[in-house]
């Protein structure tokens, strides 16, 4: 009897702690589908019909993912915490865009945002897989968070013949302040030169600042630097510059405006547009509108991306576009919903631009050629 005694206790001086840690942390699964139909067409290129990527019909994937999350409280108010979310390409099981080209953000482990972390009243420092600049926030959550997708540049990734580079990066340390006055701030670096051929130099970066102020105003404004690495026929550098400011007016109701400026010194050739050497820059302008009426939730925007300058000769004429999205969504619940929305960019003799975000485009868009697309989908969240 003694001995059965003494074994209960041990069993049980062992199990506490157990039960204790157990208690102190937390692990999430969610996710998101988000699929439906839709007619895309980019035709009217400068080269001619030749050119042109006639009109199809596709069922589409657009964003959706499957995560897991998890903290554990440490004491002292110090917590770690962690994601692992990767996407997942419903529509047909594969890493690829629609276009079949390869799907950085899809169809692998930890192909989205994907970290582990310290946090505590001093902030959070955190290691992954990280976005970098191209999030707008409270003030564009069109095509993120609400619908298929959106302007193709309003996120400032990529104008089409000028891009930053800068997305969802590998191989980041990221620190996220505490929030003080609404005010709060992101710092983001990647060494980016793990993936470097033996003999070649290892001094290319990519760094990023996003300032934050969440208040009756929404103010966001990011800075990203992407620095080749030396030792080649060139050194490119590309900077950009993004503010914008919203106001939510009313419950799931907003409107803000955005500018950016991106800036490319030292360009690499790009055929048909830079010369090896180039300083080129490109900005554009934006309006986003979303407002909620009972279940109905309503999306408009709008962007002028403005002709590029620095070329050599004659290299920037044609680069301007005009971009509109418009968009309704039903909400039968809090995490499922319907909707339809027409996307539509209006290039100019010598732009790319396409609806890429999520693996969207269809292909790579002739110069001049206009893309556009009706969709219907079906939106879960879990």
């Amino acid at each position: 009897m003694n001995k059965k005694l003494m074994a209960l206790a041990v069993a049980g001086a062992l199990a506490a702690p157990a039960a204790a840690f157990a208690q102190a942390s937390s692990v999430q699964l969610y996710g998101r589908a988000n699929l439906g139909i839709d007619s895309w067409s980019a035709t009217g290129a400068t080269a001619g019909s030749a050119a042109d990527l006639k009109t199809r019909t596709r069922v589409y994937d657009s964003g959706s993912r499957l995560g897991v999350r998890g903290e554990e409280n440490l004491g002292g108010g110090l917590k770690a915490l962690f994601v692992i979310e990767s996407g997942a390409n419903i529509d047909a099981g594969t890493s690829t865009t629609q276009s079949g080209a390869a799907n950085t953000s899809a169809g692998t482990l930890a192909s989205r945002d994907s970290y582990v972390g310290l946090e505590g009243g001093w902030g959070r420092v955190s290691f992954g897989r990280q976005s970098i600049f191209w999030v707008n926030g409270l003030n564009g959550q069109t095509g993120a968070n609400y619908i298929n997708n959106e302007i193709g540049w309003y996120n400032g990734a990529s104008m089409g013949r000028v891009a930053i580079g800068i997305a969802r990066q590998p191989n980041v340390m990221a620190y996220n302040s505490p929030t003080w006055s609404g005010f709060n701030f992101t710092a983001s670096y990647q060494p980016n030169s793990e993936a470097a051929t033996a003999g070649a130099n290892t001094d290319a970066s990519i760094w990023g600042v996003t300032v934050r102020y969440n208040g009756p105003v929404g103010i966001q404004y990011d800075h990203a630097e992407n620095q080749g690495a030396s030792g080649g026929a060139n050194r490119q550098k590309v900077a950009a510059d993004k503010l914008s400011v919203g106001w939510g007016y009313a419950p799931g109701s907003r409107i803000a405006a955005i500018v950016n400026r991106t800036k490319v010194n030292d360009a690499t050739a790009v055929a048909s547009f830079a010369t090896l050497h180039d300083n080129i820059s490109q900005s554009y302008w934006g309006l986003n509108w979303e407002h909620t009426i009972g279940n109905i939730n309503l999306y408009a925007m709008y962007s002028k991306l403005r002709t590029a300058s620095g070329c050599t000769g004659t290299g920037c004429d044609g680069t301007d576009s005009t971009g509109v999205t418009v968009g309704l969504r039903y909400n039968f619940s809090k995490r499922t919903a319907v909707y339809t929305s027409y996307i539509k960019h209006s290039n100019g003799s010598n732009q790319t631009a396409d609806v890429t975000g999520g693996g969207y485009s269809a292909g790579t868009v002739a110069a001049g050629a206009d893309p556009k697309m009706f969709a219907v989908g079906i939106w879960h969240s879990f």
